[in-house]
């Protein structure tokens, strides 16, 4: 099983970014599929998530709800992370987690499969 995000970049505060993870190896559509970001000296922390399937139960953090939106395409076994409005404090490494046939929990360890994140950094 292999997660690839891609996508992160260098951005000023107020832009947006696309990110993309790309799976394989997997049944993609029968994982949950989220979203964590970890800054530096911080924990790593749920962004959002989406459900398996029909992909309409969406969660996110309440620091990200009306800028950033999650969506899936099980055909292309991806899912996205659009982030809108952007803050310096959104800087963090973000990572794609995948939860076989999960409903969607906040706790990492729930999470089987992980990528090795891409680098989102927002300056002011």
């Amino acid at each position: 099983v292999q997660l690839v995000e891609s996508g992160g970049g260098l951005v000023q505060a107020g832009d947006s970014l696309n990110l993309t993870c790309t799976a394989s190896g997997l049944t993609f559509s029968r994982y949950f599929m989220a979203w964590f970001r970890q800054a530096p000296g911080k924990e790593r922390s749920f962004v959002s998530g989406i459900k398996w399937g029909g992909g309409e139960r969406r969660l996110y953090a309440d620091s990200v709800k009306g800028r950033f939106r999650v969506s899936r395409d099980n055909a292309k076994n991806e899912v996205y992370l659009q982030l809108n409005n952007l803050k310096p404090e959104d800087t963090a490494t973000y990572y794609c987690a995948a939860d076989l046939w999960g409903a969607g929990t906040y706790h990492s360890p729930s999470y089987e499969y992980w990528g090795q994140g891409t680098q989102v950094t927002v300056s002011s």
